[in-house]
């Protein structure tokens, strides 16, 4: 077993406000995808407009704020917040989903290219090959703020959270940093120039993505409130299919195209 860090999850507090390392893990993965992003246009030599990127990344972020909200009130816990609805507006409390994000950042581009006639496609595969960047920055801070871990077990890397009992856990915000992060980033960027069809990058995004986070849901603690769906998969994984099948279907759509 190996003694979990227990990182302040607050780097600095002044008052009742405070810097937190997962709100800085995402600023850092947004500034990471605005400079690869802004790096793709500029080596496609796509022609832009002056505030096009400081735009787009303020649709981006509301998108997945708001998505990743709604998604986490719908899809994990409707009953409650039906009965509880001020409790949809207390972010605060805690309660996001990645799939609910994704939807709010998909909605959040398609709008922008229609508003400023920019391929929709052509954005999103620029998008996806840099998101895997701040989806593992956000997995390491989910490790650091102690939540989303693994279900009980033996291996020698397991980890006794704060808020997960007294029995050793899998660290399963690290396997989905290194698989749903590292690893995901290094398949895109390897993949991002090899096809001449917009689209399939995006496509690939979704597969992999949704396979690798369905792979760690068998080690993942399932949410108190829902528990095993037929008795066996979580609700992450049947997101992950779904997902899986939209990048199938998408895969196959735009290289037809």
């Amino acid at each position: 077993m190996i003694p979990y860090p227990n990182i302040n999850p607050e780097i600095v507090k002044i008052g009742p406000l405070s810097i937190r390392w997962y709100g800085l893990m995402y600023l850092f993965g947004f500034l990471c995808s605005y400079i690869i992003v802004k790096r793709e246009i500029k080596r496609r030599g796509l022609k832009i407009e002056r505030d096009f990127l400081e735009n787009l990344y303020f649709y981006l972020i509301l998108g997945l704020l708001i998505g990743a909200r709604l998604g986490y009130v719908i899809f994990y816990n409707l009953t409650y917040y039906i009965q509880h609805p001020l409790e949809i507006f207390a972010i605060w409390h805690g309660g996001m989903s990645f799939h609910g994000g994704l939807i709010g950042v998909t909605l959040a581009a398609w709008l922008f290219t229609r508003i400023k006639k920019f391929n929709f496609f052509i954005l999103t595969d620029m998008l996806v090959v840099s998101a895997p960047i701040g989806i593992g920055l956000g997995r390491i801070g989910n490790f650091i703020n102690g939540e989303l871990y693994g279900r009980v077990t033996d291996v020698p890397w397991a980890m006794i959270f704060p808020e997960g009992g007294p029995f050793p856990r899998h660290p399963t915000q690290l396997y989905e940093a290194a698989l749903e992060g590292v690893l995901l980033f290094a398949i895109l960027w390897f993949l991002k120039d090899k096809f001449s069809r917009s689209g399939i990058v995006s496509s690939l995004f979704l597969i992999f993505y949704g396979a690798f986070r369905f792979f760690v849901e068998f080690f993942r603690e399932p949410d108190p409130q829902i528990g095993y769906i037929f008795g066996i998969f979580t609700m992450g994984q049947i997101l992950c299919s779904i997902m899986i099948m939209g990048g199938l279907v998408l895969l196959i759509y735009r290289s037809k195209k």
